[in-house]
């Protein structure tokens, strides 16, 4: 039997009250076209949620990664969801993720961001999605690392025979469009080189040494596409979970530490990624600070059994309480740096306008 793959693709096609929340209509419009899709045989499973102002649509086929037929299928959900909500509902930045007008064969690059992976269904196969809003893909790094490089995160590194061989990193460089395959534990300094200068290297695969995929993550810089701000990239991630991986424990205790992210307001400013569940995946402070969600699944024959909402878990309040002390920090800066994004990073959202008017009234000093 053909190895099963799931696909994860997101879009901000627009928002109920500005940067804030999906709207139940647009949920509805996409679930239809998805049974649709499961009636024609194109897909096995779906499952549609959101992340704030993102809709995010997972989807388990046979087809394999980057296959044209599943990507037009989200493209097409988007495309509608927009004509028949986001548009007459007047629904803030309709349709903002797509960036093109017509379909080209793959989703990459056209705006909306996807995470793939494929893999032979094990006797058991327990999934997580994540989802994040109001940051870029680089949010994943820290997190993948712990994940499956940090033994003091996740105790199988150490103990489990089958994980101790380590993991394979695929970093990809997402200004040159370049990657580089880094193995851990011997290329851990090499891997922490690259991946702590998360606006520019980011992780988009993780395998077992022996090849087994792990984890895949949306690498979509949107500002990289436009060629200006038109949004924070909101990425998502799948990761592959028990029997020879990470137990699904170790993969959340990765996010019990609330760390800083770039995104937030208007895309420009460091904020604490919060863990939090889908009733609380609405950002609304300084439109945030950004969240993260987390959905685990059984796999079984390609059908999604769940989702169970993982941080939807007191086990998690004192994180979110942290979370939200260290938001009130960084707002307390305003518009200074470290709370505003670097120069590199501002170059991308909408400051260069408002210094424009100001560069002729730079003069020479002698």
């Amino acid at each position: 039997m053909a190895k099963i793959t799931v696909s994860v693709i997101k879009a901000d096609v627009g928002s109920l009250a500005g940067h804030h929340v999906v709207h139940p209509k647009q949920i509805e419009v996409a679930k239809q076209g998805l049974q649709l899709a499961v009636e024609n045989g194109l897909i096995i499973d779906y499952y549609v949620f959101n992340c704030g102002d993102d809709l995010e649509l997972i989807m388990t086929h046979r087809r394999g990664e980057n296959n044209s037929e599943i990507h037009k299928l989200a493209w097409d959900i988007f495309k509608e969801v927009t004509e028949k909500v986001s548009k007459p509902l007047k629904l803030y930045a309709a349709g903002q993720d797509l960036l093109v007008e017509a379909f080209s064969g793959n989703i990459r690059g056209m705006g909306p961001g996807v995470a793939e992976i494929e893999f032979e269904e094990r006797p058991s196969d327990p999934i997580v999605v994540f989802a994040a809003d109001k940051t870029e893909p680089g949010a994943w790094n820290l997190p993948l690392f712990k994940i499956f490089a940090d033994p003091f995160n996740t105790a199988g590194l150490v103990i489990d025979p089958r994980l101790h061989q380590g993991f394979k990193f695929v970093v990809l460089d997402v200004f040159e469009g370049a990657e580089v395959e880094l193995n851990c534990p011997e290329e851990m300094y090499d891997l922490l080189a690259l991946i702590g200068t998360p606006s520019k290297y980011v992780i988009s695969k993780v395998f077992r040494k022996d090849g087994l995929p792990a984890a895949a993550a949306s690498t979509t810089r949107l500002s990289l596409i436009a060629g200006r701000y038109v949004g924070k990239d909101d990425p998502v991630c799948i990761v592959r979970a028990q029997k020879g991986l990470p137990a699904v424990g170790e993969i959340l205790e990765a996010f019990a530490f609330p760390h800083l992210v770039a995104g937030w307001m208007r895309g420009s400013h460091h904020g604490p990624l919060m863990p939090v569940s889908l009733i609380d995946a609405k950002c609304t402070r300084f439109d945030g600070p950004p969240r993260v969600v987390a959905l685990g699944f059984q796999l079984h024959d390609g059908l999604l059994e769940g989702p169970a909402d993982l941080f939807d878990d007191p086990a998690f309040d004192y994180t979110r309480r942290i979370a939200c002390e260290i938001a009130d920090y960084m707002r307390r800066h305003g518009p200074f740096m470290p709370a505003r994004l670097g120069p590199d990073e501002m170059e991308y959202t909408t400051l260069p306008q408002v210094l424009e008017k100001l560069k002729g009234r730079f003069r020479k000093v002698e």
